[in-house]
Order: structure tokens, then sequence, then C-alpha cells
């Protein structure tokens, strides 16, 4: 509802009846508020929402952490998944046989079989792979080329055994060519000595962090030794682990993110597979981490179901708040996960990226977040006029709305251009040819330190500006606007500690494979987790639902918002720490058994 004029502190039952129906009875007010009902069931619907959960937010987050770590326990994982997917299906079939239907036209229960159907199609591919790598053992133990025992029989079933033409090792791609040597030995300028001691300092002090990157080392160690005896000659291990060579400093150590650039067999396997199964790869973990994601949408839909809201003229204004501000709650997580470690074997956790060659990803972790912004403001451009009547001019309102898609657009494209690597040799191809022209010089200009990490600020700039843009949001009623103000202002602080963190790390950057794990980070997450929240908390269906009923609060909503993303980043935490002591874990029980 759009009003034009001054906001109201009161109610206006009138008014809202003006744009809209009136509020038709939900499954919610049919358990706890209809004196007619004679029996209600919300137990079952308890029952659902704790079994769901409970698959979603626990057991499939502890089985991709099982996964990862190649653990015998990740089969036991997906079993317990279905096994309380199947209990939680069975009990909303119950509550919704033994209940009226409350809502017309529900989506939630469609989307909720599509993602268990994505679940069942990575199950399967999963399953083929286990049956392709037991055949490919078979074929091995009976050519004579391994011999056969129960224990690396089971580690083939789990897939953490090395495999003739695996694009990675035993240790997983997340430890391949771990440093535990001073980080200087990456290229630096002159200028950056003085931060390169102050950086030997810390890490000469920071005995366990030395002690774990040293078992990263002897693990590959390990598991480079082993590969090279399953070879079937010497002629194929050359071919395999020693067809690059030693770069000019490999003499200073053997350690050193160049020589394991030559020596790595991760490399030479991944020259070796088909760039159709590295996709897939990444495909299929990126689809399996995101399955949780779909579970928060499922979630939201459910809610939505359950409380009756986001029907006829409220549909289009609710889906905005509910999926724009689910998106920043969704990527506030993320954030927060990156900063606890996450993503750091690419790079993205203000780190140099633990790979043989020193680089990270192929695309950095703002090239992601400009691209997600670009897809919003293409589409939500065309979006805004969804369910108007041709021909109406356009009001305030969607000019406003429609801007800022504009800004998400062009920001997102301009983000993206400077993430690319392409353009920004584009870019500095003036400066080189002048450099070469005038320079006696053969080599070409050595880049700035800075170049090691990327320092775009247009995501930071897009969600700073629509957070002080919506904090100045007409709105018909004051409590509402003061909502609208929380969340703005919440977002905003995200675009400053952002920016910050741009600041510092761009006095210093990274030079360790270990997470920076800049402080800024971590209250930047929260501040975009929590603004996300009152975002999707500020629909207009809520406020007016919390101004009925005596809960106009901007306090209480902010309370809440708070509350629940101090947990969800409990949860965080708790998944990225499970994950690292299985790593650990797994970590000391191969050392103790290639010791042995």
């Amino acid at each position: 509802m759009h009003f034009a004029g001054s906001p109201m502190t009161e109610l206006n039952e009138t008014l809202i009846l003006m744009y809209h129906k009136p509020t038709p009875p939900s499954y919610g007010t049919h358990d706890f508020e209809d004196p007619n009902v004679a029996r209600a069931y919300p137990g079952l619907m308890g029952l659902h929402i704790v079994l769901m959960s409970t698959a979603f937010f626990v057991v499939l987050p502890m089985g991709i952490a099982l996964r990862s770590a190649k653990h015998s326990l990740h089969g036991a994982s997906v079993v317990a998944f279905y096994a309380l997917c199947a209990l939680g299906i069975a009990s909303s079939m119950l509550y919704r046989k033994l209940t009226p239907n409350m809502y017309e036209g529900a989506v939630h229960a469609k989307q909720g079989y599509f993602v268990l159907f994505i679940a069942a199609a990575l199950t399967t591919i999963d399953a083929f792979s286990a049956l392709r790598r037991i055949y490919r053992y078979v074929f091995a133990v009976r050519a004579g080329e391994r011999d056969f025992s129960l224990g690396s029989l089971w580690r083939t079933l789990l897939g953490s055994q090395v495999e003739f033409d695996d694009s990675v090792n035993a240790s997983g791609h997340e430890y391949t060519g771990l440093i535990v040597e001073d980080p200087e030995e990456i290229d630096m300028d002159p200028q950056d000595v003085k931060l390169s001691d102050l950086h030997q300092q810390t890490e000469a002090r920071n005995d366990e962090t030395r002690r774990w990157a040293n078992n990263m080392r002897e693990l590959h160690r390990q598991h480079r030794q082993r590969s090279s005896e399953w070879r079937a000659s010497a002629a194929s291990d050359r071919t395999l682990f020693q067809s690059g060579s030693l770069s000019p400093r490999s003499h200073h150590s053997d350690d050193t993110l160049q020589d394991l650039a030559a020596s790595s067999p991760g490399k030479h396997f991944r020259d070796n597979v088909p760039r159709w199964r590295r996709v897939g790869r990444v495909a299929f973990a990126t689809v399996e981490r995101a399955l949780v994601f779909f579970g928060y949408m499922q979630v939201l839909t459910g809610l939505v179901t359950y409380t009756g809201i986001c029907r006829d003229s409220y549909v289009n204004v609710c889906l905005a708040h509910i999926i724009k501000g689910g998106i920043f709650w969704c990527y506030g997580l993320v954030t927060f996960a990156r900063f606890l470690g996450s993503f750091a074997d690419v790079g993205w956790s203000w780190n140099v990226a633990p790979r043989p060659d020193g680089n990270n990803s192929l695309v950095s972790a703002e090239f992601v977040e400009c691209l997600v912004i670009f897809v919003y403001g293409i589409t939500n451009t065309w979006m805004e006029r969804f369910g108007v009547a041709p021909g109406s001019p356009f009001t305030s309102k969607e000019i406003q709305h429609i801007g800022i898609a504009v800004m998400f657009w062009f920001a997102g494209l301009v983000g993206m251009g400077i993430e690319s690597r392409r353009i920004r040799d584009w870019m500095s191809a003036p400066v080189s040819a002048a450099y070469s022209q005038h320079s006696s010089l053969s080599t070409s200009p050595s880049p700035p330190s800075s170049y090691r990490a990327s320092f775009n600020p247009f995501p930071a700039l897009v969600i700073g500006v629509t957070g002080a843009a919506m904090s100045a949001h007409a709105q018909a009623y004051v409590f509402q606007m003061q909502i609208h103000v929380l969340w703005g202002n919440l977002l905003a602080a995200f675009a400053i500690l952002r920016w910050l963190t741009y600041f510092f790390v761009w006095l210093g950057p990274p030079k360790s494979v270990m997470p920076g794990r800049p402080p800024t980070e971590a209250l930047a997450s929260f501040f975009l987790a929590c603004g996300g929240l009152m975002f999707q908390m500020s629909t207009e269906e809520i406020t007016i639902a919390a101004m009925r009923r005596g809960h106009a609060d901007q306090m209480m909503f902010l309370n809440v918002a708070v509350a629940f993303t101090c947990f969800a980043f409990c949860w965080v935490l708790g998944v990225v720490a499970f994950k690292g002591w299985l790593m650990a874990r797994a970590v000391r029980s191969t050392s103790s058994r290639t010791s042995s």
C-alpha cells in the first residue's frame, strides 16, 4: 500500500480495506485462535517442523562436512537425512488430512518435493561414482597393479583413496600445497619488507598454527609418495610427477609454493582430467551446499503458508521483502563463514590460496557478489510492474524501486568488469606500453602488492546505498517507517565496515595461506544478516498484524532479529568447527597409519 502524505500513528482499518481484502483465516488461527474448532493438531505441525529442520540444518551440514573429510559415517548421515525427511513428510500429510485447507494455491509442499528431488539426484550421482570407484579398484587388483585389502577397498568406496586419474589427492584440495615457511616466499615488492618482517615475527610466535601446517605438509608428502608407488613404472612416475621444472627459487626450500607447483601430483592430475568432469565436481559441491539454503527457503514458504500471509494484493510486496531480505540474510551467514575460514582453499577468506602456484580461484568472492547483484538488478528492473494494469502511469514508489534495481544492474556490471583479469590487463596496457618504450629493461613492470587481493567497493556501495535509500522510504504508518530505518541503517553499517576491511587489507595485503579473519568482517556479516532478517520482518502484513495485536515496538523487532542472528551465527560456527575437527582428525589418522 503506497500512502501519499504524512505517516499515521494509529491503524486505519478503513484505509486498509480500500487497498486490500480482509485477512482470511489461516492454519495458525485455526490451531490456536478459532473457538469454533473442536479439535486441532498443532503438535503434528510442530513435529514436522522439528524433523525437517533437523534434517536440513543439522544432518545435512554434518553430511557435507563428513563428505569433505571422506569420513566413513557419510553414508549414515545420508540415511538419517532421508529418514528424517520421510518422517517429516508423514507428519505433514497427517496434519493436512486432519485439518481443512486454509491456504489455496500453497506452493510449500511442491517446492519441498522439488528440493528432495534435487537431493535424491545428488545421491544417485554419488552412488554411481562409488560404483565406478569399486569397478576401477577391482580392475586394478585383477591387473596386478594394486594389492587387495579390506582397508583399501573401504577407503576406495568412501572416495578417500587416490585414484589413477583423480584430480585431487587423498587429503582433499583444501590442503594441496600448504606451506609452513614464512609467507615472504611469495613475491613482494621492496616496500613490503617491513610488513613481511612483522608477519615473520607473528608467525614465529604462533607455534600451534605452525605445527598444524607442518602436519598438512607431511600429509601432502606422504600421499605424493604413496601415489608414486601406485604407478606401474618409474617412467609413468616421471610423466605424472616430474613433468614440470623447478622454479628458480627451488633450492631455498622444498616447501615453497613454487616447488609444489612443479611437483604436486594434484596439478598434473587436473591436467589429465576432462574439463567436463572438473566442472561437474564443482557443480555437485555447489548444489549440495545450496540444499541448506533451499531448506531456508522452505522455512519461509512454510511460515507464509501457516500464517496465511502473502495472498491477493499483498503477494508482490510480500515476495519482494522475503526474497530480497532472504538474500541479504543468507549472504550475511556466508560472509561470517568466510570470516571463520570457509572457502580459504580458493583464497576467499582474505588469504593466499594454498595452491601450488599460489594463485587464488579463477573468480574472486567479489566477482560472485557482483554477479548476484547484476542478476538481481537486470531481472528486478522488469518485475517491478508485475500485476499492474497495462497503460497505468508509473507511481513514485515504482520509480524508486526501479531506480534501485537499475543501480544493482549497472553497479554489478562495473564490479564484474573490475574483477575480470583480462579487463584489468587491458586497463594496464597503456602503462605497460609506456614502460617498455622508455625502459631499457626487457622485463614488464612488477605489479603492486595490493594486486594480491580484491578491493572492489561496488558490492558494499550498492548495499549501503540501498540501506540509506530504504531508510527514507515513505510508509503509511510511523511504525513501518521506523522498522525500515532500522534495517536500512544495518545495511549501511555493513557497507561502512566492508570499506574498512578493504582499507586495512589494502595497507597489509594477505601473505599467508591461513584465513585473515579481519574483525571488521565479523561485524559486517552480522549487520548484513540482521539487516536482511529485519528486511523480511518489515513486510506490510507483519507490521499491520503487530499493530493490531499491540506489538508495534521497534525494539522488540530489533531484539528478535539480533537474537535469531546470534543463534544462526552459533550454528555457522558449529558447522565450520565440526568440519575442521573432522579434517584434523583425518590428518592425525592418516599420519599415524602411514608411520606405522
